[in-house]
């Protein structure tokens, strides 16, 4: 029978090696081992299309902003000025690193998934174990594996004996998968996760041992296919990095036009075609936000200082304001959501159900009620720390967590047995082990004989529908109600053990023969319990117009009752499977994916469609994971969230943030993190685009209205550079607002000037040149030092507006100067040195200004309030609105 390949898991084992053309017992020759490496190539992950380094670095100084900054730099070289021209220049530099190195480091996902298939493997060639590299293994080889072997190629299993492997990098599954090998012929979706019989590279074996004939290699792996994944490409630009492109491209088509008409009306009026040539290029550097970057780059830094004290570490800044911009948290649940450790949290005998409390594995518990029959609760907990190969360590300190060395679900009975008082190292020095039998998915159960006394006492436990066949008659009643809250445990997404023993008088022969006449003792409820702030972070998500989502590798009843508990469910949300996923395509999914809360036993190519659908619908998409399954969707995300204890190497790589906590609550405080820079950025802008228009419609007014050109372009220069940059840079650390997180998310198309930004800035723009130009020309007919006194009321007027633009709603006065002193300290500085420039002469004789008496600088003063006066009035009018 010529098996197909691709499906080998719906075959039997020795179907699959007659197929593959290997003997079971002596396995390849060396000759064909040769042949079939050579065919299909050597056993590792290989880099298709890598991006070389220079390309890489061209990239970041190709963007519209980048080449916006060249061009001023140029301009102000043109000038002279080449103090101006090595900062801008250095702000280039700056931001071109820091994109390369982000970008570099991103690339490195590939590298951390070929360590994950390095280590020597044995196989059986020419009937002999030998020890070969991962990379020289081939189809048809016949593995070996023991506890803490990596597995470094697919295998079709052909003997298990106790075999646990943890594919949680691969599937998400929180627990060891057991492995059998029988075929699967009715696996439906045919998930990973589901495929019992199968062995997949890049894993690790947790208990006990088996063997396993070779059916893919290197990229033909289900490894190798997350690798493809990873190499299709990125998630692109972050919005901000959009909305910044498309304001680049829009101030350099507004900057060449005032630089032209500028350059024209001044000709027109008979002026000099130098002078004209340097106000107009200095017009035109004034129009074009050069600070922008460097106030973005200061402000994107600060915040993921701010966040890694939250214990979130920022891999890319842009990622620190995309968080502000999320609609869409994908969540993983084991250890993000949950305390990714199993808690027994309810015990049930045939007295009625008991309630575990106590956070973790801390050393104080309760039990609610108190559980009737002592007797067999004691029974109950003597076989949960006997029949069990777990280490529980005390904590160092009285208060502290207990360390639990050994299987999870082990540990949870020994947590509940040292919450009762026991002690867990007497009681086992007391029973001494005499044999064992150990737990195998066939079985589905272990039996442990200790010394008790003369007599031989046998502790079971397992699965309840395997330990109800091995009980003493005579407990029917106390079965029938067992089977039933066993289900509802199981509906409630706890995982159901039962607990049974017996007394022999010796260890009988052949030793299974003391599974038999058991005296069931009762059923212990555990799960992976929800964090303590989940729920919280979770309703906090909500307030803040953001969708959680959780995706799962976990059974669905598992997900779907934790998903309840933190309040994911509701609202019409439902749970669908990775089986259910593989029967839509992806418009189907898109037309459903916002009815869709939890998925559960998914593969890496659906958490990938997920977010694409996600996307498709316009949402900002973060996501998070741990493992090598969840790579993929982490670089395909707006931003990808690693697990930074629970996460690989190659979630980390491919992500954008990793959580140093794996809390789910820090997500959220990134996120408000997220919204206050973003709203830093605006207020910049905001400031910034008043300001330089202002500067533009002052130098078109002017000669419009027959007057002189208003400014020279060494002054131009200095209120651009000097009087935009401190107070910008000030707003760039403006405290959260109080209400940021109740706030919708916003759209991904929305521009960054939107919500009438832009319509402000040109309003008290035209204001403050209004203001400017009647100023001119006042002075002009009064006989004043008129460029002077225009030059300092501009500069001032800016000042008065980096003051007003704190807040859209809220007064000045009601935000005091103490919430942000960086911003005060820089207004006040930037006012002495203004008036530096028109009473300190060396310094007048360069920026040709001249000193004001007390009358112009009395005029100069009233008039620079207007913006300050205007916007604060235009606020009190707001708040006025919302208050009737």
């Amino acid at each position: 029978m010529n098996v197909p390949l691709v499906d080998p898991w719906r075959h039997g084992g020795d179907e699959v090696a007659a197929d593959l053309g290997t003997s079971l017992d002596r396995g390849l020759d060396a000759g064909e081992a040769a042949a079939r490496l050579a065919q299909d190539g050597p056993n590792e992950l290989v880099e298709r299309g890598g991006v070389p380094a220079w390309r890489v670095l061209a990239r970041q100084v190709l963007s519209p902003m980048i080449l916006l900054l060249v061009a001023a730099a140029a301009i102000v070289a043109v000038i002279g000025d080449l103090t101006d021209t090595i900062v801008i220049l250095a702000i280039v530099i700056l931001n071109a690193l820091l994109g390369f190195s982000q970008e570099y480091r991103a690339e490195q996902a590939m590298s951390a998934l070929r360590r994950l298939t390095s280590p020597m493997t044995t196989v059986i060639r020419d009937g002999t174990p030998v020890g070969i590299p991962a990379p020289d293994i081939v189809r048809g080889d016949v593995v070996s594996l023991a506890t803490g072997d990596v597995v470094t190629a697919d295998l079709r299993l052909l003997s298990v004996r106790g075999l646990r492997i943890n594919e949680a990098a691969l599937t998400g599954e929180s627990e060891p998968a057991e492995k059998s090998v029988e075929p699967l012929p009715d696996v439906g979706a045919a998930l990973i996760a589901d495929q019992r019989n199968m062995a997949f590279s890049g894993t690790a074996v947790t208990h006990g041992r088996g063997t396993g004939v070779v059916t893919a290699t290197g990229m033909r792996t289900a490894l190798g296919q997350v690798a493809e994944l990873i190499q299709q490409g990125g998630a692109g630009e972050t919005p901000l990095q959009h909305r910044l492109a498309r304001l680049g491209g829009e101030l350099a088509a507004i900057a060449l036009a005032v630089c032209a008409l500028v350059f024209a009306l001044g000709l027109v009026r008979g002026e000099r075609l130098e002078t004209m040539f340097l106000t107009a290029v200095s017009l035109a550097v004034a129009a074009i936000p050069e600070g922008l970057p460097a106030v973005i780059t200061i402000a994107l830094a600060l915040g993921a200082r701010r966040m890694a004290a939250r214990r979130a570490l920022v891999r890319r800044l842009p990622a620190v304001e995309t968080l502000g911009s999320v609609s869409v948290v994908c969540s993983d649940k084991t250890g993000t959501l949950t305390e990714n450790r199993m808690l027994v949290e309810r015990v049930w005998t045939p007295a009625g159900m008991v309630r575990v409390t106590g956070h973790g594995y801390a050393p104080l518990g309760e039990l609610d009620p108190d559980p009737g029959d002592e007797a067999r609760f004691a029974a109950l907990l003597r076989a949960a720390v006997l029949c069990n190969d777990a280490t529980l360590v005390a904590p160092a300190s009285p208060d502290g967590a207990w360390t639990i060395l050994g299987d999870p679900t082990e540990g949870a009975l020994l947590s509940l047995a040292a919450k009762r008082g026991l002690d867990i190292d007497g009681l086992r020095a007391a029973h001494g082990r005499l044999e064992e039998l150990a737990f195998e998915s066939g079985r589905r159960r272990m039996a442990t004989l200790h010394a008790d006394g003369d007599r031989v006492l046998v502790t079971v436990k397992g699965a309840p529908e395997a330990i109800v066949p091995l009980l003493a008659p005579g407990q029917d009643d106390a079965v029938a109600a067992m089977l039933e809250e066993a289900d509802r445990l199981a509906a409630g997404g706890f995982r159901v053990l039962a607990l049974a023993e017996a007394e022999l008088a010796s260890v009988p022969v052949p030793l299974e023969r003391a599974e038999r006449d058991l005296r069931f003792l009762g059923l212990v409820g555990m799960a992976d319990p929800p964090r303590e702030a989940a729920a919280a972070a979770i309703a906090a998500c909500r307030a803040a117009g953001i969708t959680p989502v959780m995706i799962t590798g976990d059974h669905p009843a598992t997900a779907v009752a934790i998903a309840t508990r933190l309040g994911i469910l509701g609202d019409g949300r439902t749970m669908v499977t990775g089986a259910d996923l593989e029967r839509m395509d992806p418009a189907e999914l898109e037309a459903v994916v916002d009815r869709i809360g939890v998925y559960a036993r998914t593969n890496p190519e659906q958490k990938v469609g997920i977010v694409r659908a996600w996307t498709r619908r316009g949402a900002v998409v973060a996501m998070t994971g741990d493992g090598v399954n969840d790579a993929p969707a982490l670089r395909l995300a707006d931003i990808g969230i690693a697990m930074g204890i629970t996460g690989t190497e190659v979630s980390k790589e491919a992500s954008d943030m990793v959580l140093a906590d794996d809390d789910f609550a820090t997500i959220v405080a990134a996120v408000r993190e997220g919204r206050r820079i973003y709203d830093n950025i605006r207020r910049f802008l905001r400031y910034l685009l008043t300001t330089n228009s202002a500067e533009v419609w002052v130098m078109l007014a002017a000669p419009l209205l027959g007057l002189p050109i208003p400014l020279l372009a060494i002054q131009i220069l200095w209120i651009n550079l000097v009087t935009d940059g401190l107070p910008a840079l000030a707003l760039g650390v403006e405290p959260a607002h109080p209400r940021a997180m109740e706030r919708q998310p916003r759209r991904r198309e929305e521009s960054i000037l939107g919500e009438g930004l832009w319509a402000q800035a040109v309003r008290v723009g035209l204001l403050m040149a209004a203001a400017t130009v009647a100023l001119q020309a006042i002075a002009i007919e009064q006989g004043w030092a008129w460029q002077t006194m225009v030059f300092t009321t501009l500069a001032l007027l800016q000042l008065g507006n980096a003051l007003a633009v704190r807040s859209t709603t809220e007064s000045l006065f009601a935000l005091g100067l103490r919430s942000n002193a960086f911003l005060a300290a820089a207004v006040g500085l930037g006012a002495g040195l203004q008036l530096s420039l028109v009473y300190v002469e060396p310094l007048g004789a360069l920026f040709k200004t001249q000193p004001l008496d007390a009358l112009e600088l009395a005029v100069v003063l009233a008039v620079s309030t207007v913006a300050f006066a205007a916007v604060e009035a235009e606020k009190w009018w707001a708040r006025r609105r919302a208050r009737t």
